[in-house]
């Protein structure tokens, strides 16, 4: 990856920002548990390839400052956002940033739905079958709170949302090779209930079981 597509910013994004109709999106935190770890960086990304990797400043559970453009655009009915993982990076967002608005996909879904031949449906699986890129997920459990990213961060976090486009190409056709987009759809429509179940406290919980 070259580093000059990666870009730091600091609370939010440049006003005129352009990403077109479809967004690559992730979230790096300080750890996993929505009530107790908080946000540290979110990474966007349109088909350009250009990675906008914007720190949040976060002081005793008090975002420091809005993300107005980042938060209009997530709330664009018209863009469709791109996660790996949406229910975790969904969560996230609308506990600090705000609620989504739009079409979600999410390719762990996606591939749990089509590539029922394994059970290995992380972004490293993915990149390295679909597309034949190999990641290194070494940085995942550094220090994400830290004032300034090394460049290992910046590219490990660009990388998060480089690849989801083409992802996301890829499982498109294999769900409609395999007669699961409808399935899929209401997977992703369903996030939000998810979300919400996670934030409340029934994470652990499966409300729908006798």
């Amino acid at each position: 990856m070259n580093k000059e597509k990666i870009f730091v910013f600091q609370d939010d994004i440049p006003q005129d920002t352009e990403l077109g109709e479809t967004i690559a999106i992730d979230t790096e935190t300080t750890g996993l548990i929505h009530n107790r770890d908080r946000l540290c960086l979110i990474q966007i990304c349109g088909r350009n390839n250009i990675c906008y990797l914007i720190k949040i400043n976060i002081e005793n559970g008090i975002l420091m400052s809005k993300p107005r453009n980042l938060e209009r655009l997530l709330k664009d009915k018209k863009v469709l956002k791109i996660f790996h993982y949406a229910r975790f990076d969904i969560a996230v967002l609308n506990n600090w940033i705000g609620d989504l608005a739009g079409p979600i996909f999410c390719t762990k879904i996606a591939s749990k739905l089509v590539r029922t031949y394994t059970n290995k449906h992380g972004l490293k699986d993915l990149c390295k079958e679909l597309i034949g890129i190999e990641l290194s997920k070494e940085m995942q459990s550094s220090d994400w709170a830290q004032e300034t990213l090394s460049e290992q961060q910046k590219i490990y976090a660009a990388q998060d949302v480089i690849y989801l486009h083409k992802l996301y190409d890829k499982l498109i056709f294999m769900l409609e090779r395999e007669k699961r987009t409808k399935i899929a759809t209401k997977c992703f429509e369903a996030l939000e209930a998810r979300v919400l179940l996670d934030l409340n406290g029934w994470s652990n919980e499966d409300i729908f079981s006798h």
